[in-house]
């Protein structure tokens, strides 16, 4: 529910809010080309049950990556310190890319590989990590599979199932 309205808020104010995640401007991203292909490995549960995983693979333009719960991609900053347990994305940068959030320390994975675990925000939620690294959604990934932050700013990349980024 909260990432609904989130989203939504978004939806409306992003092209506004998009500033730098350093204060410079410049990490925030820019929407890259990008297409959605049908995903085909994982299909996200919509119902809440219980035992629900956080994360997920599936298949996308970009080959096999993860995706959270409802099949969003995930995405590393490359500002943030492997294993530091902390984010380098505050503010204004958390409204374009929002952290993946589990629902206690113990994550729960479908197919991926790369070593999982979680760091505490500051407002008390537990962020997933993969092999030491916050991930993060992207606010203008609209559907399923949407990898529009791809490469952004040279700094956000798609995670593959063994925790490697997607790209350069």
């Amino acid at each position: 529910m909260r990432r609904t309205i989130l989203l939504t808020t978004l939806g409306l104010v992003a092209t506004a809010t998009l500033v730098g995640c350093s204060g410079s401007g410049d990490d925030t991203g820019a929407q890259t080309e990008a297409t959605t292909d049908e995903m085909t490995e994982s299909t996200p549960s919509d119902d809440g049950s219980a035992g629900a995983a956080d994360l997920m693979t599936a298949d996308t333009s970009l080959g096999s990556i993860v995706v959270d719960k409802d099949g969003m991609t995930v995405y590393y900053f490359l500002k943030d310190t492997p294993g530091s347990g902390t984010s380098a994305c505050t503010g204004d940068c958390l409204t374009a890319w929002p952290p993946v959030y589990a629902e206690s320390e113990d994550v729960v994975a479908d197919g991926v590989t790369g070593e999982l675990g979680t760091i505490e925000t500051p407002d008390g939620e537990y962020q997933v990590t993969i092999d030491g690294r916050p991930v993060y959604l992207f606010a203008q990934d609209e559907a399923p599979g949407d990898v529009n932050g791809q490469g952004a700013n040279q700094v956000w990349y798609a995670v593959a199932p063994d925790g490697s980024q997607v790209g350069p």
